[in-house]
């Protein structure tokens, strides 16, 4: 889960000069991005599990060779 308060800053920056709309308010402003970015990354996360574990499959080979800090 993000932490609302560092979004809520990161898009202070990223919106400076930006007009929002009366009707939306910041707070859900923020929540709403962060409920978007955490979809994405969950989508992401599950991308690069299926990847990293081969698909069921996992090269446990390669996971040791990783750990020993050997590029493959």
């Amino acid at each position: 889960m993000l932490d609302r308060a560092v979004v809520k800053e990161f898009l202070d920056c990223q919106l400076e000069g930006l007009e929002i709309h009366e009707d939306i308010s910041r707070e859900a402003l923020v929540e709403l991005f962060c409920q978007y970015t955490e979809d994405d990354y969950y989508e992401w996360l599950k991308d690069n599990f299926k990847s990293f574990f081969n698909h069921g499959d996992p090269d446990w080979e390669w996971v040791r060779g990783r750990l020993k800090g050997e590029k493959q």
